[in-house]
């Protein structure tokens, strides 16, 4: 299994930015997808996740407004809007894949089962 993040980069503030990662070696549908992110000197934190299917979705609470996240099933791909980026974003952000048990939307790191390399975002102000 492999996942695939890109999309990171230096944005100003107030900026946009779209992530994607792209999975291999897994029946994709099968698992709902999860951004996480680790600012320096900072725990990993949940983003947000969203079902096999495309929806429901959930965000953290400090995400909520501002970043969005879908999936292309057919493409095996999840992206993760971000917009009015501050300086709080910046970030290595991680996708995470986790099989599908039941109907819930999880936000615990250690329940997922695999992760990409993650993908850096830095805000400039």
């Amino acid at each position: 299994v492999q996942l695939q993040a890109s999309g990171g980069g230096l944005v100003q503030a107030g900026g946009s930015l779209r992530l994607s990662c792209a999975a291999s070696g897994l029946t994709f549908r099968s698992y709902n997808m999860a951004w996480f992110r680790q600012a320096p000197g900072k725990e990993r934190q949940f983003v947000g996740a969203v079902y096999g299917s495309g929806s429901p979705t959930i965000y953290a609470d400090s995400v909520k407004g501002r970043f969005t996240l879908s999936r292309d099933n057919a493409k095996n791909t999840v992206y993760l809007q971000i917009d009015s980026l501050n300086s709080e974003d910046t970030a290595v952000y991680y996708c995470a894949a986790d099989r599908i048990v039941g109907w819930n939307l999880r936000e615990s790191s250690s329940d997922y089962d695999y992760w990409g390399q993650g993908t850096l975002v830095t805000v400039s102000s």
